[in-house]
């Protein structure tokens, strides 16, 4: 059976909460049962299928911020997190 595919916030509204050094908050559930990346109270909440093992939710979270960002994920920098739900990301500025 086909995953449902779900809705990502547009691009602009990720970016406008970033700071103005490109650093972006994110609380990240690992081990979802479904993936998606919703803003809810100005925080970015990603849901990975991932399980937090070996840093194997973290670079979920990167490459599906990329995506929705329109970048490559060796584009998007951990700054602080790897072990922790609330991670702070590098974005790229806009191309």
């Amino acid at each position: 059976m086909a995953r449902p595919r779900t809705e990502h916030p547009p691009e602009v509204n990720l970016r406008a909460l970033a700071d103005a050094a490109g650093r972006l908050a994110v609380r990240a559930t690992p081990g979802a049962c479904s993936e998606g990346i919703e803003i809810a109270v100005g925080r970015v909440l990603v849901k990975v299928r991932s399980k937090p093992e070996n840093g194997q939710a973290t670079a979920a979270v990167a490459r599906l911020l990329a995506v929705v960002l329109g970048v490559s994920p060796s584009e998007i920098n951990l700054l602080r997190g790897a072990t922790s739900r609330e991670k702070l990301f590098r974005i790229p500025p806009e191309a």
